[in-house]
């Protein structure tokens, strides 16, 4: 059997052990070849693939990103993108293909196995922790950890200056990394993507850090909004999936705060930094275990299934389950935290 393996979506920490582990068991112990398709759904909509070997998997366990490249590249708005799909698919003698994605990624493979019969599985990939078929998604924990280190450091400089410090973190429409990250780092505020907030409920909790002579840091998800005002954009052009870029909340919300109150506010928006790197540890071991069990599915033919954390176990669940809708902060887990606010 040739397998085909493809990494879409935003790069994640994790990506190339999940690689690795495909590989090493694949074949080691069933035997099969893996050709690995560059830049997402892009690599088998236009042909463009390398082998993927056990010399080409072997030190890529801590590397961050993908050793395959990745796209947002949405094959069903291609021309004829689902006959090049398959045509490519058998070009290179493919009889499966893994899929590791997001929402988006996955998306595509599940229509791709239900509606045109492709032979797909699934692995979910996401920094967002948003995917509702999973405990946990591979890159979460590496995010979270990156932007608690961050916020560890400016609560240095926001007390040395007095001065309030928003720190802007990714989280489109859900705000785990936000609530995680904020929590852990010992925000006095943290705004996400679920609740809707009330400026002049932040701007209090403000005055109230400085009245306990300490200088507050406030932890926003990229996708936050105030209660009278809409989601800030970075600029009005989507992507393939029909998606704005985001980014932009943190500044504003600095400059409202300033504004209002008249202490000095800074912004940080850590981006991509979140993304990058090397993953840690929890994040190599799931990743690892994904791929372990992925390359299992298709030895079964457990065709448009995407393996899943369920506790400690790692399941199968349909990918159309996964993509269904978004895994988003439950309002009692948020209220929960609110006693640190202020």
């Amino acid at each position: 059997m040739r397998v085909g393996v493809l990494t879409g979506g935003g790069d994640c920490p994790g990506l190339n052990a999940v690689i690795r582990a495909i590989v090493r068991k694949g074949v080691q112990e069933y035997g099969y070849e893996f050709t690995g398709f560059r830049d997402g759904w892009r690599g088998p909509l236009e042909g463009i693939a390398v082998p993927l070997g056990i010399p080409a998997v072997r030190g890529i366990l801590p590397r961050g990103g993908t050793i395959l490249g990745s796209s947002r590249t949405n094959p069903f708005t291609a021309d004829n993108g689902v006959r090049r799909i398959k045509e490519n698919l058998a070009k290179f003698e493919i009889d499966a293909l893994i899929a590791i994605g997001g929402e988006d990624t996955l998306g595509v493979a599940a229509r791709l196995v239900d509606e045109h019969g492709v032979r797909c599985v699934g692995v979910p990939k996401t920094i967002d922790n948003d995917l509702s078929a999973t405990d946990y998604t591979f890159g979460f924990d590496t995010a979270v950890g990156i932007a608690t280190e961050a916020i560890d450091r400016l609560h240095t400089t926001a007390e040395s200056h007095m001065r309030v410090l928003v720190v802007e973190v990714m989280g489109r429409h859900a705000g785990w990394i936000a609530l995680h990250s904020g929590l852990a780092g010992g925000a006095n505020v943290i705004l996400i993507p679920e609740q809707r907030f009330d400026l002049d409920q932040v701007c209090a909790w403000v005055h109230s850090r400085f009245k306990a002579t300490y200088a507050p840091i406030v932890v926003v998800a990229e996708g936050a909004m105030p209660k009278d005002g809409d989601m800030v954009l970075k600029d009005g052009t989507l992507d393939s999936y029909g998606h704005v870029r985001l980014s932009g909340v943190g500044e504003w919300l600095a400059k409202e705060i300033e504004r209002r109150t008249g202490k000095e506010a800074r912004t940080t928006v850590l981006g991509h930094v979140q993304r990058g790197g090397t993953p840690s540890a929890f994040d190599r071991w799931l990743a690892t275990r994904f791929g372990l069990h992925a390359i299992d599915a298709v030895r079964d033919g457990d065709w448009g299934r995407m393996v899943a954390l369920r506790g400690t176990d790692i399941v199968r669940v349909p990918i159309s389950e996964a993509t269904a809708r978004l895994k988003t902060v439950d309002p009692a887990l948020y209220a929960e935290v609110g006693v640190f606010f202020g």
